[in-house]
C-alpha cells in the first residue's frame, strides 16, 4: 500500500461491499445529490469488474430493496461491532 498505510487499509473485493448492503447504504445517501456508485458485472459470471461514480435521474431505491440493505447493515454491523469500536478508539 502506498502512502504508509500498512496495517490502517484492507483491500477488500467489490462483491463483499456489495453483499454486506455498503454499496445499497453508500447509494442511498449520495441519491438525493443525483450520483450512484454503478458496479459492471461480467454476465456470465456475474462477477464485479469495474466500480464507477455515476450521475443518475432516480432518487432512491423500492421498499424490499430498503428493506433488504436495512437488514444487510444492520447485520454486518452486529456481527462486527466489537471491532468496529475497537478500531474507532484506536
Amino acid at each position: 500500500m502506498k502512502g504508509g498505510a500498512e496495517g490502517v487499509v484492507e483491500e477488500k473485493e467489490i462483491q463483499e461491499f456489495m453483499n454486506v448492503g455498503l454499496l445499497w447504504f453508500v447509494n442511498s445517501i449520495i441519491h438525493v445529490f443525483g450520483w450512484a456508485i454503478v458496479v459492471e458485472c461480467d454476465d456470465f459470471t456475474k462477477i464485479p469488474i469495474r466500480m464507477f461514480p455515476a450521475r443518475v435521474k432516480f432518487r432512491g431505491f423500492a421498499e424490499k430493496n430498503n428493506t433488504d440493505g436495512y437488514i444487510r447493515v444492520s447485520k454486518y454491523m452486529k456481527d462486527n461491532a466489537s471491532d468496529l469500536l475497537r478500531e474507532a478508539k484506536e
